[in-house]
């Protein structure tokens, strides 16, 4: 009988041990609730003046410049640049002083919970900043192959554009995810199949439909020295002056009318030159 535990002892000391904890835990309660609040304050005073100072150096101009891209323009978001860099830093400086809080606490899984939020914020800024500059190149490259096609008068150039407006921002967006820490290889492999299955596809596709245009586009490279504006030439049953020539046909003057001939035919029938 002597064995047999006192009850009434254990939770005592069970109680004991509790309120020591307790007493023990509320001051460094109160000092990481300070520290927090302290670190709310600081970060919202650097949060206003770096906007201030950012928005005065013109710094919104980026924003601008990327509220003027098709993707962000439709996504009907303002962006201003100063603003989101100064609550980077706002949420940055928080993270530290929460880090801090989370250590006077003594809570070892909270602490590291935090540190690797805060850790984790230098990543992401790195990745943003390579996602702005990747929609930026992808946006100039869009714009490029659009204004190549006009200039070939190629249709389908928008189109074209915008697959490579596309093709680029998805490459920028898994480097970025990377950047960030995240495992990519599984969404590297799926996107190099996809594109590979949509550049065969689309360049039979296109090449079928657009093999008369490439023709004219080449026969131009034949026929620029051999025939000039103001030249008489005739054409099977076609006869006028020559009056413009351009990369893929040749406009003649016929009488009171104009007759506009591919180039490919130059080099597949019997022309006749006047002058």
């Amino acid at each position: 009988m002597n064995n047999i535990p006192n009850l009434q002892e254990i939770l005592s000391n069970i109680a004991v041990g509790l309120i020591n904890q307790l007493v023990n835990f509320i001051p460094r309660l109160i000092s990481a609730i300070v520290i927090l609040l302290l670190g709310l304050l600081i970060a919202r005073l650097v949060r206003n003046l770096v906007q201030t100072v950012l928005r005065k150096i013109g710094i919104d101009k980026i924003g601008e410049q990327l509220n003027d891209i098709d993707l962000v323009r439709r996504m009907n978001t303002d962006i201003k640049v100063s603003r989101a860099l100064a609550q980077v830093l706002y949420f940055f400086i928080v993270l530290i002083f929460a880090t801090a809080a989370a250590e006077m606490l003594a809570v070892a899984a909270l602490t590291d919970l935090v540190l690797g939020i805060t850790n984790l914020i230098p990543k992401l800024i790195v990745a943003g900043l390579m996602l702005v500059v990747g929609l930026f190149i992808s946006e100039g490259l869009k714009k490029f192959v659009i204004g190549l096609c006009n200039s070939f008068n190629i249709s389908g150039g928008r189109m074209l554009g915008t697959l490579v407006f596309f093709f680029f921002l998805i490459i920028t967006l898994i480097n970025a995810l990377g950047q960030a820490g995240l495992n990519t290889e599984l969404l590297e492999s799926s996107f190099n199949l996809i594109i590979g299955g949509i550049i065969f596809a689309f360049a039979a596709g296109y090449g079928l439909a657009s093999r008369d245009v490439m023709a004219n586009i080449l026969s131009s490279f034949y026929s620029k020295n051999r025939f000039k504006e103001g030249q008489t030439i005739q054409i099977d049953e076609v006869k006028g002056q020559i009056i413009k020539i351009d990369s893929t046909s040749m406009t003649l003057r016929t009488g009171e009318t104009t007759t506009i001939i591919p180039l490919q035919a130059l080099q597949m029938k019997k022309v006749e030159v006047f002058d």
